[in-house]
């Protein structure tokens, strides 16, 4: 199973979220026939899949602005539970739960995860 949590662009404070118990390929992007439509200037029609692989989720960056995590731009990277992955430079966060936790559980919330990747950022030289 695999969540997708779209974080508020200030606040990092959850504003949506997808469940997709079932599924082996999510895509985000403007399309309408993507899973997660996000309606942003900056997102391609495709911008992100994400898919399984073995036991891994792979985020697989499709759109032409890029996609980041912790700042880095990224083509391919095996997914982390509570990771952020930002769609363009400055466009959506999403975060990212793997399997299903209740928020007793969680490591992070997704305020904490967006602050941890603020830092790593931050510390790049």
């Amino acid at each position: 199973m695999i969540t997708l949590t779209l974080l508020h662009p200030l606040q990092s404070t959850p504003v949506q979220t997808w469940n997709f118990p079932t599924e082996s390929v999510v895509r985000i992007g403007r399309a309408a026939d993507n899973q997660v439509v996000l309606y942003s200037a900056v997102v391609s029609r495709y911008h992100v899949e994400l898919q399984v692989s073995g036991t891994e989720w792979k985020v697989i960056n499709l759109g032409t602005n890029g996609t980041y995590i912790s700042g880095k731009r990224i083509e391919q990277q095996t997914a982390e539970d509570g990771m952020v992955i930002r769609l363009a430079r400055s466009g959506p966060m999403i975060q990212i739960r793997l399997n299903q936790q209740s928020a007793a559980e969680a490591p992070q919330t997704a305020k904490e995860a967006f602050e941890a990747a603020q830092q790593k950022v931050e510390s790049i030289p």
